[in-house]
Protein backbone atom coordinates (compact mmCIF):
# COMPACT_ATOMS: atom_id res chain seq x y z
CA UNK A 1 0.00 0.00 0.00
CA UNK A 2 2.87 2.45 0.99
CA UNK A 3 4.60 1.38 -2.32
CA UNK A 4 1.29 1.96 -4.11
CA UNK A 5 1.09 5.38 -2.69
CA UNK A 6 4.81 6.03 -3.20
CA UNK A 7 4.35 5.62 -6.86
CA UNK A 8 1.14 7.66 -7.10
CA UNK A 9 2.96 10.42 -5.98
CA UNK A 10 6.28 10.35 -7.69
CA UNK A 11 3.85 10.11 -11.03
CA UNK A 12 1.83 13.36 -9.93
CA UNK A 13 5.54 15.13 -9.25
CA UNK A 14 6.62 14.12 -13.33
CA UNK A 15 3.12 15.39 -14.25
CA UNK A 16 3.25 18.33 -12.05
CA UNK A 17 6.91 19.06 -14.08
CA UNK A 18 5.43 18.24 -17.43
CA UNK A 19 2.88 20.81 -16.42
CA UNK A 20 4.93 23.63 -15.41
CA UNK A 21 7.41 23.12 -17.80
CA UNK A 22 4.60 23.47 -20.83
CA UNK A 23 3.53 26.88 -19.27
CA UNK A 24 5.51 29.19 -20.89
CA UNK A 25 4.22 27.87 -24.19
CA UNK A 26 1.02 27.92 -22.64
CA UNK A 27 0.95 31.03 -22.48
CA UNK A 28 2.39 31.93 -25.79
CA UNK A 29 -0.64 30.15 -26.90
CA UNK A 30 -3.13 32.04 -24.72
CA UNK A 31 -1.70 35.35 -25.76
CA UNK A 32 -1.70 34.42 -29.12
CA UNK A 33 -5.36 33.56 -29.28
CA UNK A 34 -6.10 36.86 -27.18
CA UNK A 35 -4.27 38.95 -30.01
CA UNK A 36 -6.00 36.99 -33.13
CA UNK A 37 -9.16 37.68 -31.14
CA UNK A 38 -8.37 41.20 -30.65
CA UNK A 39 -9.48 43.52 -33.18
CA UNK A 40 -6.77 46.33 -34.59
CA UNK A 41 -7.17 49.50 -33.67
CA UNK A 42 -8.73 51.72 -36.76
CA UNK A 43 -7.08 54.63 -37.83
CA UNK A 44 -6.50 56.77 -40.90
CA UNK A 45 -4.24 59.51 -41.84
CA UNK A 46 -5.46 63.28 -43.21
CA UNK A 47 -4.12 64.34 -45.78
CA UNK A 48 -5.89 67.21 -47.35
CA UNK A 49 -4.69 71.42 -46.18
CA UNK A 50 -8.37 71.71 -44.86
CA UNK A 51 -10.03 70.35 -42.19
CA UNK A 52 -13.82 69.61 -42.77
CA UNK A 53 -16.04 67.50 -40.57
CA UNK A 54 -18.91 67.09 -43.38
CA UNK A 55 -21.36 64.27 -43.07
CA UNK A 56 -19.66 62.11 -45.66
CA UNK A 57 -16.35 61.80 -42.87
CA UNK A 58 -18.22 62.00 -39.84
CA UNK A 59 -20.46 58.97 -41.15
CA UNK A 60 -17.44 57.27 -42.08
CA UNK A 61 -15.49 57.61 -39.11
CA UNK A 62 -18.72 56.92 -37.07
CA UNK A 63 -19.76 53.51 -38.96
CA UNK A 64 -15.95 52.30 -39.26
CA UNK A 65 -15.34 52.86 -35.55
CA UNK A 66 -12.39 55.28 -36.64
CA UNK A 67 -11.42 57.09 -33.27
CA UNK A 68 -7.58 57.71 -34.07
CA UNK A 69 -6.39 60.45 -36.98
CA UNK A 70 -3.10 61.50 -38.21
CA UNK A 71 -4.05 64.86 -38.92
CA UNK A 72 -0.99 66.61 -41.25
CA UNK A 73 -0.58 70.29 -39.62
CA UNK A 74 1.98 71.35 -42.25
CA UNK A 75 5.11 70.31 -44.12
CA UNK A 76 8.52 71.89 -43.93
CA UNK A 77 10.27 73.01 -47.30
CA UNK A 78 13.56 75.47 -48.02
CA UNK A 79 12.07 77.99 -49.46
CA UNK A 80 13.52 80.27 -52.72
CA UNK A 81 16.06 82.21 -49.55
CA UNK A 82 16.85 78.79 -48.71
CA UNK A 83 15.53 79.16 -45.22
CA UNK A 84 13.79 75.98 -43.60
CA UNK A 85 9.95 77.02 -43.27
CA UNK A 86 6.58 75.63 -42.45
CA UNK A 87 4.80 75.89 -45.83
CA UNK A 88 0.80 75.00 -46.55
CA UNK A 89 -0.56 75.15 -43.18
CA UNK A 90 -3.48 72.88 -42.26
CA UNK A 91 -6.36 75.00 -42.06
CA UNK A 92 -9.58 74.43 -39.52
CA UNK A 93 -12.83 75.12 -40.89
CA UNK A 94 -14.35 72.81 -38.56
CA UNK A 95 -13.76 71.92 -35.10
CA UNK A 96 -12.23 68.14 -34.72
CA UNK A 97 -14.34 66.16 -32.22
CA UNK A 98 -13.26 65.27 -28.93
CA UNK A 99 -13.81 61.79 -29.66
CA UNK A 100 -10.99 61.46 -32.28
CA UNK A 101 -7.74 61.55 -30.89
CA UNK A 102 -5.22 63.68 -33.17
CA UNK A 103 -1.43 62.83 -33.89
CA UNK A 104 -0.31 66.48 -35.61
CA UNK A 105 2.08 65.39 -38.21
CA UNK A 106 4.34 67.20 -40.36
CA UNK A 107 5.84 66.09 -43.88
CA UNK A 108 9.52 67.40 -43.95
CA UNK A 109 11.24 67.61 -47.12
CA UNK A 110 14.58 65.52 -46.63
CA UNK A 111 16.50 68.76 -48.76
CA UNK A 112 15.29 70.58 -44.96
CA UNK A 113 18.25 68.49 -43.28
CA UNK A 114 21.10 69.58 -45.23
CA UNK A 115 20.35 72.62 -43.74
CA UNK A 116 20.69 73.93 -39.94
CA UNK A 117 18.29 72.22 -38.69
CA UNK A 118 19.66 72.74 -34.57
CA UNK A 119 16.43 74.52 -33.23
CA UNK A 120 14.13 73.02 -35.75
CA UNK A 121 12.85 70.23 -32.73
CA UNK A 122 11.87 73.17 -30.80
CA UNK A 123 10.19 75.52 -33.63
CA UNK A 124 7.96 72.10 -34.44
CA UNK A 125 6.91 71.57 -31.02
CA UNK A 126 6.17 75.34 -29.90
CA UNK A 127 3.99 75.39 -33.81
CA UNK A 128 2.49 72.15 -33.36
CA UNK A 129 1.31 72.72 -29.56
CA UNK A 130 0.12 76.30 -30.45
CA UNK A 131 -2.32 75.00 -33.17
CA UNK A 132 -3.77 72.56 -31.23
CA UNK A 133 -4.35 75.13 -28.23
CA UNK A 134 -5.58 77.77 -31.15
CA UNK A 135 -7.78 75.20 -33.25
CA UNK A 136 -8.71 73.57 -29.12
CA UNK A 137 -7.37 70.21 -30.63
CA UNK A 138 -7.45 68.37 -27.44
CA UNK A 139 -6.98 64.68 -27.31
CA UNK A 140 -3.36 64.43 -28.76
CA UNK A 141 -1.11 61.85 -26.92
CA UNK A 142 1.39 61.64 -29.81
CA UNK A 143 3.18 64.07 -32.39
CA UNK A 144 4.63 62.04 -35.58
CA UNK A 145 6.76 63.29 -38.36
CA UNK A 146 7.22 62.24 -41.74
CA UNK A 147 10.46 62.46 -43.81
CA UNK A 148 12.12 60.32 -46.71
CA UNK A 149 15.46 60.82 -44.93
CA UNK A 150 18.67 59.20 -46.58
CA UNK A 151 22.18 58.51 -45.64
CA UNK A 152 23.32 61.95 -45.89
CA UNK A 153 20.62 63.48 -43.71
CA UNK A 154 20.28 60.32 -41.36
CA UNK A 155 22.43 62.03 -38.52
CA UNK A 156 20.61 65.33 -38.94
CA UNK A 157 17.68 64.21 -38.76
CA UNK A 158 18.09 61.49 -35.97
CA UNK A 159 19.79 63.81 -34.11
CA UNK A 160 16.63 66.40 -34.28
CA UNK A 161 14.32 63.49 -33.61
CA UNK A 162 15.94 62.47 -30.34
CA UNK A 163 15.90 66.41 -29.10
CA UNK A 164 12.31 66.75 -29.84
CA UNK A 165 11.78 63.26 -28.21
CA UNK A 166 12.97 64.25 -25.06
CA UNK A 167 11.02 67.65 -25.24
CA UNK A 168 7.59 65.33 -25.71
CA UNK A 169 8.61 63.00 -23.58
CA UNK A 170 8.82 65.82 -20.75
CA UNK A 171 5.10 67.08 -21.60
CA UNK A 172 3.81 63.48 -21.27
CA UNK A 173 3.74 63.35 -25.41
CA UNK A 174 4.93 60.41 -27.48
CA UNK A 175 7.16 60.36 -31.16
CA UNK A 176 6.39 58.36 -34.19
CA UNK A 177 7.80 58.75 -37.13
CA UNK A 178 7.07 57.37 -40.74
CA UNK A 179 8.76 54.32 -41.85
CA UNK A 180 9.15 53.74 -45.83
CA UNK A 181 10.11 50.06 -46.63
CA UNK A 182 13.28 50.43 -48.11
CA UNK A 183 14.37 52.02 -44.62
CA UNK A 184 13.56 48.52 -42.65
CA UNK A 185 17.11 47.92 -43.78
CA UNK A 186 18.57 50.49 -41.64
CA UNK A 187 18.75 51.13 -38.10
CA UNK A 188 15.29 52.37 -36.79
CA UNK A 189 15.49 56.35 -35.35
CA UNK A 190 15.03 56.96 -31.56
CA UNK A 191 11.72 57.30 -31.72
CA UNK A 192 8.58 55.75 -29.74
CA UNK A 193 6.88 53.98 -32.34
CA UNK A 194 6.76 53.85 -36.58
CA UNK A 195 4.13 53.83 -38.78
CA UNK A 196 5.24 51.32 -41.92
CA UNK A 197 4.26 53.14 -45.40
CA UNK A 198 2.70 49.98 -47.51
CA UNK A 199 2.14 52.40 -50.76
CA UNK A 200 4.45 54.68 -52.97
CA UNK A 201 6.37 51.59 -53.13
CA UNK A 202 7.28 51.75 -56.86
CA UNK A 203 8.51 54.58 -59.95
CA UNK A 204 5.69 56.70 -60.98
CA UNK A 205 7.72 56.61 -64.35
CA UNK A 206 7.10 52.79 -65.03
CA UNK A 207 3.74 52.72 -67.35
CA UNK A 208 4.06 48.64 -66.76
CA UNK A 209 3.55 48.47 -62.87
CA UNK A 210 1.51 50.26 -60.14
CA UNK A 211 3.95 52.60 -58.60
CA UNK A 212 1.19 52.92 -55.56
CA UNK A 213 1.60 49.34 -54.38
CA UNK A 214 2.90 46.34 -56.02
CA UNK A 215 3.80 43.61 -54.05
CA UNK A 216 6.94 42.71 -56.18
CA UNK A 217 8.26 45.90 -55.20
CA UNK A 218 8.14 45.27 -51.82
CA UNK A 219 9.20 41.77 -51.93
CA UNK A 220 13.30 42.73 -51.71
CA UNK A 221 12.22 44.19 -48.00
CA UNK A 222 9.80 42.83 -46.23
CA UNK A 223 12.49 40.01 -45.36
CA UNK A 224 13.71 42.94 -42.89
CA UNK A 225 10.54 43.76 -40.58
CA UNK A 226 10.69 40.50 -38.53
CA UNK A 227 13.89 42.12 -37.31
CA UNK A 228 13.34 45.47 -36.98
CA UNK A 229 13.60 47.12 -33.98
CA UNK A 230 10.93 49.31 -33.62
CA UNK A 231 7.28 48.31 -32.81
CA UNK A 232 5.22 49.17 -35.83
CA UNK A 233 1.39 49.90 -37.36
CA UNK A 234 1.00 49.61 -41.01
CA UNK A 235 -0.65 51.96 -43.13
CA UNK A 236 -2.52 50.96 -46.24
CA UNK A 237 -3.28 53.46 -49.45
CA UNK A 238 -6.83 54.08 -50.40
CA UNK A 239 -5.95 56.68 -52.62
CA UNK A 240 -5.69 56.71 -56.47
CA UNK A 241 -3.21 58.75 -58.67
CA UNK A 242 -3.57 60.28 -62.25
CA UNK A 243 -0.52 60.09 -64.07
CA UNK A 244 0.49 62.48 -67.11
CA UNK A 245 2.33 60.78 -69.80
CA UNK A 246 3.89 62.86 -73.16
CA UNK A 247 5.73 61.20 -75.53
CA UNK A 248 5.72 58.11 -73.20
CA UNK A 249 7.88 60.22 -70.86
CA UNK A 250 6.35 60.70 -67.49
CA UNK A 251 5.64 64.55 -66.50
CA UNK A 252 3.83 64.49 -63.01
CA UNK A 253 1.16 63.22 -60.77
CA UNK A 254 -1.98 65.95 -62.21
CA UNK A 255 -3.68 67.85 -59.08
CA UNK A 256 -6.40 69.46 -60.34
CA UNK A 257 -5.55 71.60 -63.26
CA UNK A 258 -2.07 71.92 -62.22
CA UNK A 259 -0.07 70.44 -65.17
CA UNK A 260 -0.97 71.25 -69.46
CA UNK A 261 -2.96 68.60 -70.55
CA UNK A 262 -2.27 68.76 -74.48
CA UNK A 263 -3.37 66.91 -77.30
CA UNK A 264 -1.79 63.59 -77.92
CA UNK A 265 -0.74 63.24 -73.80
CA UNK A 266 -1.46 60.21 -72.06
CA UNK A 267 -3.17 59.91 -68.55
CA UNK A 268 -3.21 56.93 -66.64
CA UNK A 269 -4.82 56.22 -63.62
CA UNK A 270 -3.39 54.19 -60.88
CA UNK A 271 -5.31 52.81 -57.98
CA UNK A 272 -4.92 49.55 -55.82
CA UNK A 273 -7.23 46.58 -55.39
CA UNK A 274 -8.87 44.95 -52.46
CA UNK A 275 -7.27 42.39 -53.22
CA UNK A 276 -3.56 43.62 -53.18
CA UNK A 277 -3.91 45.57 -49.67
CA UNK A 278 -5.03 42.52 -48.55
CA UNK A 279 -2.38 40.28 -49.07
CA UNK A 280 -0.09 42.78 -48.49
CA UNK A 281 -1.48 42.54 -45.47
CA UNK A 282 -1.40 39.29 -44.89
CA UNK A 283 2.15 39.45 -45.94
CA UNK A 284 2.42 42.04 -43.08
CA UNK A 285 0.95 39.34 -40.75
CA UNK A 286 3.34 36.39 -41.42
CA UNK A 287 6.14 38.46 -40.80
CA UNK A 288 5.41 40.87 -37.84
CA UNK A 289 1.83 40.28 -36.88
CA UNK A 290 2.09 42.96 -34.03
CA UNK A 291 2.29 45.65 -37.08
CA UNK A 292 -1.55 44.86 -37.94
CA UNK A 293 -2.64 45.38 -34.03
CA UNK A 294 -3.48 49.04 -35.62
CA UNK A 295 -4.11 49.62 -38.75
CA UNK A 296 -4.19 52.68 -40.98
CA UNK A 297 -5.82 53.78 -44.11
CA UNK A 298 -4.20 56.69 -46.04
CA UNK A 299 -5.91 58.70 -46.81
CA UNK A 300 -9.41 59.77 -45.76
CA UNK A 301 -10.37 62.95 -47.94
CA UNK A 302 -13.30 63.58 -49.61
CA UNK A 303 -12.43 62.18 -53.06
CA UNK A 304 -11.00 59.37 -50.93
CA UNK A 305 -14.10 58.16 -49.26
CA UNK A 306 -15.97 57.89 -52.15
CA UNK A 307 -14.16 55.60 -53.17
CA UNK A 308 -13.46 53.53 -50.05
CA UNK A 309 -17.54 53.41 -50.11
CA UNK A 310 -17.66 52.61 -53.57
CA UNK A 311 -14.55 49.43 -53.76
CA UNK A 312 -15.50 48.44 -50.04
CA UNK A 313 -11.57 49.61 -48.85
CA UNK A 314 -12.96 49.73 -45.51
CA UNK A 315 -13.15 45.87 -45.40
CA UNK A 316 -9.35 46.08 -44.45
CA UNK A 317 -10.44 46.95 -41.19
CA UNK A 318 -12.17 44.10 -40.73
CA UNK A 319 -9.51 41.34 -42.16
Amino acid sequence: MLKHKSSMRKAIRADFRIVWGLLPLLSLIVAGCHRHDTPPKRSAYYWSTTWESDSALTSFLESNGVDKIYLRFFDVVVDDDDKVMPNATLRFADAVPDSIEVVPTVFIVNGCMKKDVSNLDQLLMKRILQMCETHDVLNVKEIQIDCDWSPSTRKSYFDMLSRLRSSLHAKGLRLSATIRLHQLGEAPPPVDHGVLMMYNTGDVSNKDKNPILDLDDCAPYLPNLSKYDLPLSAAYPVFSWDLLFRESHFVGILHGDDLPVIEGDTIITREVALETIQKAKEAIQRIKPSANDEVILFEISKDNIQRINHYHYEKIYNH
